[in-house]
């Protein structure tokens, strides 16, 4: 009778190396050699009857087999990993946090301060994923997705991690051509960059729903092209404050009648750890409240 250990050997020698793309790599990630990740994968091979990795001299690539092996026992594996994390304390955090965030948010907040939370915790690596998209979070095997707005009604879990609010901004070069709007009222001589979400443009409106006079002939579904357009002077738009404060420190954009009120949007971090939270991801989330605190939002 094959025991679980004979079943499960090699099992993380073959994970590690599709998530770090090779033998090499996987062996410093495990702390063996090379050559023995290497024959660990081939045993496993041998022993299901299959061949889950297609090697080249320079390249490994999964077979079909391989993939829908990797999808079934991945999850499995970062099960066993989190159930020891749970019980550990903040010092001895490790393990691979996988998040998913708006374009904006993701590129501006969370990667620039990205080496200073790995600095902290020398044993935890981070995955970004960069996408305005609703992500599958357990489908697509993340393990916190930043989400704005009202939440859908879901199993997961929700944390809210601050409220961020929306400035009105331009380029110096926009002001310079169009000048720089006094009122509500002279919004309606200028031009806007519209976002669209689902088909839907964004509306411009105050914080108590008054609507701001706001039109313009470039309409897009991207946040990041949103900023480009504005940094380059074709218009005036919403942006959220937390990723634009370095633009406006710097000059680059100016912010547009301050004193009005404008929305502000309730960022949440979602996970589907239940209440057994892994302590890399909770640190990861305390964290980010910390980061956007600093923004005094």
């Amino acid at each position: 009778m094959t025991t679980i250990i004979e079943k499960t050997a090699g099992l993380v020698a073959f994970v590690r190396t599709v998530e770090s793309g090779s033998f090499s790599a996987a062996s410093r990630v495990i702390g063996s050699s090379q050559s023995a990740v290497s024959k660990s994968v081939a045993a496993l091979e041998r022993r299901l009857g299959a061949k889950l990795i297609q090697r080249s001299t320079r390249t490994l690539s999964l077979t079909a087999e391989g993939q829908a092996y990797y999808e079934r026992v991945a999850p499995l594996l970062r099960a066993i990993e989190d159930a020891e994390d749970v019980v550990q304390g903040a010092a001895t955090a490790r393990g691979l946090i996988r998040v998913s965030a708006p374009q904006e948010f993701g590129r501006m907040l969370i990667a620039p301060w990205s080496a200073a939370f790995l600095e902290r915790y020398p044993e935890v690596s981070l995955e970004l994923g960069i996408s305005d998209r609703l992500v599958d979070l357990i489908g697509e095997g993340f393990d916190i997705a930043i989400r704005m707005g009202a939440l859908a009604d879901s199993n997961l879990v929700s944390r809210k991690i601050g409220d961020v609010r929306f400035v009105l901004a331009a380029s110096p070069d926009y002001i310079a051509r169009h000048g720089l709007p006094a009122n509500i009222d002279d919004l309606g001589k200028h031009t806007f960059i519209r976002y669209v979400v689902s088909g839907r443009t964004w509306p411009y409106v105050l914080a108590d729903g008054t609507p701001i006079p706001a039109s313009g002939r470039f309409v897009t579904d991207d946040s990041g092209s949103i900023r480009e357009a504005v940094l380059c002077g074709s218009g005036i738009a919403y942006l959220l404050h937390v990723t634009v404060a370095r633009d406006f420190a710097e000059g680059r954009l100016v912010e547009l009648l301050p004193d009005l009120e404008l929305p502000r949007m309730p960022v949440f971090a979602v996970h589907a750890f239940g209440r057994q939270l892994p302590v890399r991801a909770r640190l990861f989330i305390d964290a980010l409240l910390e980061r956007i605190a600093e923004f005094g939002e």
